[in-house]
């Protein structure tokens, strides 16, 4: 009975020490990506969204149909009230706590408790708890962590149904997110670990999770290759060069995230972006510790450093998509993210824990105390750092803020903040941020995009052109800023150059309702009224409730004598936008059209 007691005692430490640290940003409005993946997501107003998340990949641009079944339940749920979706979170970070609790306690750390609850309160997972968008990360983790200890229970007692449990919770993994896909190296790991070889046996038993993790994987990257070719997405992959950038580059990030995992100071969702640096020897000494640490602790094997060699080990793996060995999107404006830390932070915590229950035996009994203090006083300060962390999550302008008082030089931050201000009609900040990003990234279409909307905005044409301009010159398939472009000299009464623009960002991606709309405007303007009609009902192909479509296509209509047709399209118009006034009396007219067509045919 006492042991249970203390079990829910250290069980409601853990929830509440969560809580408390996340509780400043549970009412944070949409941030970053939140907007992509769910307020300003189609799909999740789709009726056929579930079996489209199943069976149609490519209808988003990751296959994670758990995750995405999920996120649709909560949307149907919450809908825009972000409470619901950071509660969610927030409840997922708890039990992953527990169960890193669990994990520890299967390779027999009696203070596995205490790593559940640094898990719990450490910086780095802040940011993967505190976006909403970031649900998959937190969701995944309790399946993979579920199959670590369903194949440690396979290893121990050799039964046939832990070994399908954990097939079936890495498979519910990789169907959340596909960062889980280094499992079956992981569980290679703990084979050589248990039996100091990796035998055929057990090379045998991992096919099964290579084959999830290489049909999933792959599955996953054709999905986002076919999301991305359907709606015109081409995401920048940056990456340092040539082989020996990239080599300096992993080192640097493997140091890194070593780093803030021991010294979690100012945690930021956008860090400075380092320069990588081949030509200084000094950019080659975390290789030199990482080699030399490993070395050290294969020498030591036999003893503590197989233990060692397990906990780096499974942080290296877990780490290896996102070491810098292969261009990341994300990669155009840091090479680092904390929520890549989430799940190998486990494999740190227990050689910390391990660490610590060693150095219990060496320490004399009165020194104790002292070592409780101390580890209590580090908890203390994290769980202290993620609530201050966790606070800035209230909504995008505070987190930009915070970031740029700590990362002046995040041109990424900058052009976020003038979206945000160009939003409230700040016109004039919005102006200032978006300089500010072109000027600390000259060759960024992106910012040279933004800050020609503000120009626009602002009346100021002639600027609003050479911005556009500039970004055709960084980026010539750019379809938005031919889209813009054409919309400038629409304006300017240069209707065949804007035609022109509009078939270039046409040609790059079909599927932008809005373009084919205003180049049906332009057709129409020119008289070519049968162009002009095709446009249009491809536009409304596309996206059937623009009330204007129906208005012009129906103008269109009257033009060529079609009354009837005229009608079909005013009526529809009018359900759109029932107090339009102007639909409303050219519906009438179309009718007396058609009356008189038919009296007088």
């Amino acid at each position: 009975m006492a042991k249970r007691s203390k079990i829910i005692l250290q069980a409601a430490v853990i929830a509440s020490a969560v809580f408390w640290i996340f509780w400043p940003a549970r009412h944070g409005q949409w941030i970053g990506d939140d907007n992509f993946y769910l307020s300003a997501n189609p799909l999740l107003q789709d009726p056929a969204r579930l079996w489209k998340a199943w069976f149609q990949p490519g209808s988003f641009i990751e296959y994670y149909p758990i995750e995405e079944s999920l996120q649709w339940v909560q949307w149907q749920l919450w809908h825009t009230d972000t409470f619901g979706y950071h509660l969610t979170n927030i409840l997922l970070h708890m039990i992953n706590s527990l169960l890193v609790w669990r994990l520890l306690n299967k390779f027999g750390l009696r203070l596995a408790w205490l790593g559940g609850l640094i898990f719990a309160v450490h910086p780095m997972t802040v940011d993967s708890i505190a976006l909403i968008n970031e649900f998959k990360t937190a969701l995944s983790m309790g399946p993979f962590l579920l199959a670590m200890c369903a194949y440690i229970d396979y290893e121990e007692h050799g039964r046939r149904r832990d070994y399908g449990l954990a097939v079936g919770l890495f498979a519910m993994a990789m169907l959340c997110k596909i960062t889980m896909a280094m499992f079956p190296v992981v569980i290679l790991l703990y084979a050589w670990w248990k039996r100091n070889r990796i035998g055929w046996a057990d090379l045998v038993t991992s096919v099964p999770f290579f084959a999830i993790s290489l049909v999933l994987g792959l599955t996953t990257l054709w999905a986002g290759v076919w999301y991305s070719q359907v709606h015109g997405v081409e995401p920048d992959m940056a990456h340092p060069g040539g082989f020996f950038s990239r080599l300096v580059l992993i080192g640097q990030i493997i140091a890194f995230y070593f780093a803030r995992s021991f010294l979690p100071v100012i945690p930021l969702p956008v860090y400075p972006q380092w320069t990588v640096d081949p030509a200084s020897p000094l950019q080659y000494l975390p290789w030199l510790i990482l080699v030399g640490s490993t070395w050290y602790l294969w020498i030591k094997r036999k003893t503590w450093g197989r233990d060692a060699l397990l906990g780096l080990g499974f942080i290296l793996i877990m780490l290896a998509p996102f070491g810098g060995a292969k261009g990341i999107s994300y990669m155009i404006s840091t090479w680092v993210l904390d929520h890549l830390l989430y799940i190998p932070l486990v494999g740190l915590i227990g050689l910390v824990i391990a660490g610590l229950e060693g150095l219990q035996k060496q320490l004399p009994p009165f020194c104790r105390p002292y070592e409780i203090c101390i580890v209590a006083g580090a908890v203390a300060l994290l769980a202290l750092q993620s609530h201050a962390y966790a606070s800035r999550f209230t909504d995008e302008k505070t987190l930009c803020a915070y970031t740029l008082s700590h990362n002046p030089g995040s041109w990424l931050t900058h052009n976020t903040l003038g979206l945000v201000l160009l939003q409230e009609g700040h016109t004039d900040e919005a102006v200032a941020q978006f300089q500010k990003a072109v000027e600390i990234v000259p060759n960024n279409a992106e910012a040279h995009i933004n800050l020609g909307v503000a120009f626009a905005q602002e009346k100021q044409m002639d600027e609003a052109m050479l911005q556009y301009q500039k970004a055709l010159e960084i980026n010539p398939n750019s379809e938005v800023a031919h889209h813009n472009l054409g919309n400038i000299l629409y304006q300017n009464g240069q209707v065949d150059d804007a035609i022109a623009e509009y078939q270039k960002a046409l040609k790059l991606n079909s599927s932008m309702a809005q373009v084919h709309q205003d180049l049906a405007n332009a057709f129409f303007q020119k008289e070519q009224v049968d162009d002009a009609i095709a446009e249009y009902r491809e536009t409304l192909r596309l996206n059937p409730d623009v009330g204007d479509a129906h208005y012009n296509l129906g103008l269109a209509f009257i033009q060529k004598g079609e009354s009837k047709e005229a009608i079909v399209e005013f009526e529809e118009a009018v359900r759109l936008s029932p107090f339009d006034r102007s639909a409303q009396n050219n519906l009438a007219r179309a009718r007396a059209l058609a009356r008189q067509c038919a009296a007088h045919p």
